[in-house]
């Protein structure tokens, strides 16, 4: 545009001053003309100052927003108008931007007049926030002065947005506090420190998703059931912020809750299933449970809609646990079911959320199968392991998703550390001479592990009571397992009676009744459970002395 004559080049200009030349008082109105009501308000706009009529220098000097006009590649400044002048003060003319214009500088502009120059293109920076506090917009057009030796150069037009960025910032400002709470919330509700299995170690971590996503509902979870056993959860409640975290809370403390009952991994989903729809019937979460066994090696585990575990062998070889998969928690109507997969000494267990393995570009199966190549590489502690299939997932701060990873080892131990982990087992064929063996069993055993004596004694009561309480209320096949490891002895009878017994007080002239009473008297902890395969197993603890 040509700035000296910029009202010349207005759309329009041409035809309304071609107009005005042929229109004349005495003319008389023609086939086709306009309307006498019309012409009259033509006649009222006639008396009104028309845009060529108006000195563009004045128009600029009294906008509310910033003008200012700078000449040839060194950006001379030729003009500001006043509202300029009152935001930033006098200006000198002819100095360069850099000079004149040092705001412009500092906010970083004047590359941006370089490049309009260049291109003839106009650019538009929004919302910067220039020396002095207030936030503007500015917009900078190239323009042609004709009337001057330097030719082209550039107008800047700055439009005050200071509310604006104003209000955007307390929106963003209330969006981190929002962020901030559920945060705060996720991880006090996420386990402080992981309970430490004698049989297992552990490790988890929890990434946030970035400061642009919320975040979301991924819990984990380590659950010591007694009797050597151990439960481990992960899941992932569908949604975003504070409502995520506060079900992924009440899910957790269900779970805890549930697995003290020693239940199957399905029948522990089944009732999380229910509480889920409770909670909110729109809310469905994703949950894998697992029960590890040190006697059979194995983790038996469900799945309610979450991604595979992924177990590593002492080869170095990476199995998936597939199936089976129900749906996710919250939709009902499913009945789910166990299954198992190897965990034996030297493997290492890998359960995690979609975050660590999810793309928008990728396919979920190669993320998936990218953390297997990841596991059946990576070795050390399970927190070094941890640490590594993170950063091969390229979890980074700004991720778009939240991250939970749970890392689990079944030590191969080796030399002095095995003898702290022993285990023997007694078949009671049944009979009036299967409690006296029992006796004797338990008693050689626990000496030949040279336990102390008060401890050894009341190893051999335990043992003995157990027995004693599934001869008179258990059927066959019968079996009494000692354990010990590097904390606890573990005394455990199984019989193929799936009828659970519990604590009572005996009246003093009952003849039985007293023998769970007994062991739960002497025993650091006790409990009982129903075995897969149909029958129970009842089992107590003893806690070793602690060496120095």
């Amino acid at each position: 545009m040509n700035f000296t004559r910029w009202s010349a080049r207005l759309p329009g200009t041409q035809r309304r001053a071609a107009a005005r030349t042929d229109d004349s008082p005495t003319a008389l109105p023609s086939e086709g003309s306009v309307p006498a009501a019309r012409a009259e308000r033509l006649s009222d706009a006639a008396l009104l100052p028309v845009v060529d009529e108006l000195p563009v220098r004045e128009v600029l000097d009294r906008i509310p927003a910033l003008v200012a006009l700078v000449q040839g590649p060194d950006h001379r400044l030729a003009y500001v108008n006043d509202a300029y002048v009152a935001a930033f003060g006098v200006r000198p003319a002819g100095e360069p931007a850099r000079v004149a214009l040092p705001e412009l500088a500092e906010i970083g502009l004047l590359p941006l007049l370089d490049q309009v120059l260049r291109s003839s293109k106009p650019r538009t920076v929004k919302s910067r926030k220039a020396p002095g506090g207030r936030s503007y917009t500015f917009t900078c057009t190239p323009v042609e002065v004709s009337a001057t030796p330097e030719g082209s150069g550039v107008l800047i037009f700055a439009a005050d947005v200071t509310d604006h960025a104003e209000a955007a910032e307390r929106l963003r400002a209330s969006e981190r506090r929002q962020r901030e709470t559920a945060v705060t919330l996720q991880r006090s509700l996420l386990p402080q420190e992981l309970e430490e299995p004698d049989d297992l170690r552990v490790a988890a971590t929890y990434h946030p998703g970035g400061t642009e996503a919320a975040v979301g509902g991924d819990w984990y979870d380590v659950i010591t059931l007694g009797g050597g056993r151990t439960a481990l959860v992960i899941g992932d409640v569908m949604g975003r912020g504070v409502r995520a975290a506060a079900v992924m809370g009440q899910l957790r403390t269900a779970v805890r809750a549930y697995a003290r009952l020693d239940l199957p991994p399905h029948e522990v989903l089944q009732l999380l299933d229910g509480l889920a729809m409770e909670i909110d019937a729109n809310q469905i979460a994703t949950c894998a449970y697992a029960v590890h066994d040190p006697n059979e090696g194995r983790l038996v585990y469900a799945s309610a809609g979450h991604l595979p575990i992924l177990v590593r062998d002492e080869s170095g070889t990476v199995l998936r646990a597939d199936e089976p998969t129900g749906p996710p928690l919250g939709t009902g109507g499913w009945m789910h079911a166990s299954g198992s997969i190897p965990l034996g000494p030297g493997s290492t267990a890998v359960l995690y959320t979609d975050g660590l393995v999810e793309r928008r570009d990728a396919d979920l199966d190669e993320g998936i199968a990218s953390l297997e190549r990841a596991l059946a590489g990576a070795t050390g502690t399970p927190q070094v392991v941890c640490d590594r299939l993170v950063r091969s997932a390229g979890v980074t701060a700004d991720h778009d998703d939240d991250v939970a990873v749970l890392v689990l080892q079944h030590p191969a131990r080796t030399g002095p550390d095995s003898e702290l982990f022993r285990n023997a087992a007694l078949e009671l064929l049944g009979g009036v001479e299967a409690a006296p063996r029992a006796r004797a069993f338990a008693s050689g055993v626990l000496t030949s592990w040279r336990f102390p004596t008060d401890l050894h004694d009341l190893g051999v009561l335990a043992a003995s009571e157990l027995v004693a309480n599934s001869l008179q209320h258990g059927t066959p096949p019968m079996r009494l397992r000692l354990r010990r490891t590097d904390r606890r002895l573990i005394v455990e009878v199984t019989d193929g009676d799936d009828h659970l017994p519990r604590r009572r007080r005996a009246e003093p002239a009952d003849e039985s009744g007293r023998g769970i009473a007994i062991v739960a008297t002497i025993a650091s902890n006790w409990g009982s459970r129903r075995t897969p395969g149909g029958g129970k197993a009842v089992w107590c603890e003893f806690a070793l002395p602690r060496t120095t």
